[in-house]
Order: C-alpha cells, then structure tokens, then sequence
C-alpha cells in the first residue's frame, strides 16, 4: 500500500467524458440566443426606419452609402471569412458591375434592373477566368494579384474612351426620374437594405452548410483539407464567383443611385482596403461582422470628408483604426463583445483537478449520506479523501 507521502497533496479524478449540458448553461445559452435575437431586432428596426427620422437629404444619402459598404463588406466576407484569402481587388469588381449597368443601359438601352442583373452576372462570368488564374497563389501572391486586377481595369475604361467615356466618366440615366431627389434617396436606401438582407441569408445558409465546412478547412488548412479529398480549388471558384457576384450588384445598384461614374473612384484601391478594414474590425468569421465595420468605418470617412475636405486626413484616421484593431482586438468587435458578454453571463467553473483535499473533506461533511465528494483516485481508500489511511488518520 503506498504510504501518504507517495500521494499527490491535490485530489484528482479520472478523465471524464463530454458532460452534458448543465441546467446553467441552457439557461446561459437562452439568455445569449435572446439577447442576438433583440439585438438583430433592433438593428433591423433602426435600418428600416432610418428614413423616417434622418434629419436631412444629405444624411440620407450618406445612409446608402454605409449600405452599399455593408453589402460590399458582406459579400468580399465570403472570400476573406471562409477561405482566409485577403482580396484588395473587390472594388475592381464593384467598379465593373456600376460601369457593366450604365454600359448596358445607355449603349444597349436595357431597361435599369434589367440592366442591372445582367451587369451582375456578367461580372459573376467574369471571375471565373479571373479566380481560375489568382486563386492558383496564396498569401501575399493574391493580394498582389487582386492589386493587378484593380490597376488593369482603371487602365482598360480610363483608356477606352470611345466606349466608358474615359477621363470624362459616364452619366447613368435616373431609373426614377419622376422622385424628387429625397425620395430617390429613400428608395434606393431600402433597395440596398434588401440586398444586404439577402447577401447576408446566403452567407448564413453556406456558414451552416458542408460546402462553407470545406471552406472552413481551407482557412484552417488548406494542403491539409486538400490530403483529406476536400476539392480545394473548386470550393475557392465557386465561392469566389458568389462572392463576385454580389459585388457586382452592390456596384450597379450604387452606379443606378449616384448616376456618374468615374474610372478613378470606381477602380481604387482604397475600396477594397476599407472592405478588408470593414471586414476585420467588426469580425471576419462573423455573420453580421462587416455590417458593424462598415458602420464605423463608413459613418467616420463620411465624417472626415465633410469636417476636412479633400485632405488626406481621413486616409490617417482609417490607418490609426486598423492599428487600434489589429492591436486591441485583433479577432473584431463582435468576438471582442461576445466574450466580455460570456465572463459576466457564464458562472465561472473550476476543474475538479483544482480541488485541494481539504476542501473535499468539507464538501463530504455537508453530504446527507457522508460520503465522498468524488471518486477517489486510484490506490486511495474509500473515506479517505486527504490521501491518508484511516489507520494513519487515527
């Protein structure tokens, strides 16, 4: 028999299997499922009667374009929070879908939407070329890809004047031209509110998916997911055209709102920095993520142009905030919530491994029948529970 000084001082278990869920923690995770839900209400509620109660035509407009940056933010999140590929070039395909619609519709005479959806699926075809030639490099070889992808495009519809209008830009006819310019506002702020909704149901509905799995394990692993027969490529192409996709509407919905394009802003690379900002600093891996991002970030550079002009300090602000972000909470706002949500909702717990034998012996003292606690560890006696026999005890 081995003696007490051959026993650990701290009482430990066996290993334990999965416990099931706790009363408390079913209680926690209603409490948590509750509150996402009131606060998806609210959010929905705020957007929807946000028209209602702006102050002025012009913060109405600078709503639409915090939409357009969500549904931007969403749909490059199918890229960046699935398969982890960092994309800047997603404004060059915003910039494709706006100049695809007022093409359509002031060369071929297609009616706006019409217009509007065959921008879109032309832009969709047009990734498929594109992703099957950049999503053959990883890392910083794509990112320099999706650059080259943006520099092309400016190069091509600055260039070709004849056609895009060139330098001069290209004026989209009104697709309401009887609204008054408050109201053409609030109806393209529900048009685009729409589009967020339905980016963000599909987002939802592949995160749920064994399709979004496999994505999932190419962020994680990709050479690993491809060893265990995951169709790597093909999940990035598809993925990447869907993605494509909704970013070409976002582009055409917003070139059918503003009505003048301009190669130098639609082609920038600054549009699909601030997606990527967008994107980290609410959470990348988040459903509503870059909804939050483009929140902050949209209402501040819109805040900067107003206060300072033309003056490069909003391209500051944007740098100190992803600085901020990368620093203070590098997995986004949202995870950064959900766990400060979690210390205070979840009861903390410790291991039965932290348990000393004394406090043991306290809780087999306030047990009706008197007996241990626990289990004891194997070699010490039953009654025991500070690891002495009760011959050594008396």
């Amino acid at each position: 028999m081995p003696s007490a000084s051959d026993l650990p001082t701290t009482a430990t278990a066996p290993e334990a299997g999965p416990a099931g869920p706790t009363p408390g923690n079913r209680a926690v995770g209603r409490t948590a499922g509750l509150l996402r839900l009131a606060a998806i209400l609210a959010v929905a509620a705020a957007v929807l009667s946000f028209p209602s109660w702006a102050p002025n035509p012009y913060i109405l407009s600078a709503g639409v374009v915090v939409l357009n940056y969500a549904v931007l933010s969403t749909s490059w999140n199918f890229v960046g929070g699935f398969t982890g590929y960092i994309s800047l070039g997603h404004g060059a395909l915003a910039g494709l879908g706006g100049y695809a619609t007022g093409l359509f519709v002031v060369r071929a005479g297609l009616p706006s939407f019409v217009a509007l959806a065959a921008a879109a699926l032309l832009v969709a075809a047009f990734a498929v070329p594109v992703g099957y030639a950049a999503l053959r490099v990883r890392g910083a070889s794509f990112v320099i890809v999706s650059i080259a992808l943006v520099l092309i495009l400016l190069l091509v519809f600055q260039s070709w004047a004849s056609f895009t209008g060139g330098s001069r830009g290209l004026v989209v006819p009104r697709p309401f031209p009887g609204l008054l310019r408050p109201e053409h506002h609030r109806v393209f702020f529900y048009l685009f509110a729409a589009l967020l909704a339905v980016a963000l149901l599909v987002w939802w509905l592949v995160d749920r998916s064994r399709f979004g799995l496999g994505l999932k394990a190419i962020r994680e692993d990709e050479d690993k997911a491809e060893s265990l027969g995951t169709p790597t490529f093909g999940y990035k192409l598809v993925v990447f055209v869907v993605s494509a996709g909704f970013t070409g509407l976002a582009g055409g919905l917003y070139a059918l709102w503003f009505g003048d394009l301009d190669p130098v802003f639609q082609f920038s690379i600054l549009t699909g920095s601030y997606l990527v900002l967008m994107a980290l600093l609410g959470g990348v891996r988040q459903l509503f993520g870059p909804l939050v991002g483009a929140l902050v970030v949209g209402i501040g550079l819109e805040y900067f142009k107003v206060e300072f002009g033309n003056t490069p300090l909003h391209l500051v602000a944007t740098g100190l905030l992803l600085a901020l972000v990368v620093m203070f909470m590098p997995d986004g706002v949202l995870p950064a919530v959900g766990a400060l949500l979690d210390r205070f909702l979840r009861p903390a717990q410790s291991s039965i491994r932290e348990v000393t034998a004394a406090e043991l012996r306290d809780r087999d003292a306030t047990r009706p029948d008197g007996g241990p606690a626990v289990d004891p560890p194997a070699g010490v006696p039953v009654g025991a529970p500070d690891g002495r026999s009760a011959e050594e005890r008396s």
